[in-house]
């Protein structure tokens, strides 16, 4: 797809790192699926994904975690 950021290169697969921070928690999430741009380097995760890390994000809140930092797996 076209960039929506920078409207010149297109989106292609690859990878991308997802921090997510919410009172005293930070996750860092590594090689998470995502569209990159080839110009720019925006990167886009999909709704699937991104709703799949704000509930591991969730339990880790709910449980006192302070920083984690992980690989995303597709079957986590």
């Amino acid at each position: 797809m076209k960039c929506p950021i920078c409207k010149h290169g297109e989106t292609e697969s690859g990878y991308a790192t997802v921090i997510l921070e919410r009172q005293k928690t930070t996750l860092v999430f590594k090689r998470v699926p995502a569209d990159v741009c080839n110009n720019c380097g925006e990167e886009f995760i999909g709704e699937t994904i991104s709703a799949k890390l704000f509930s591991i994000a969730k339990r880790a809140l709910e449980i006192g975690v302070q920083v984690d930092v992980r690989e995303y797996l597709e079957a986590a």
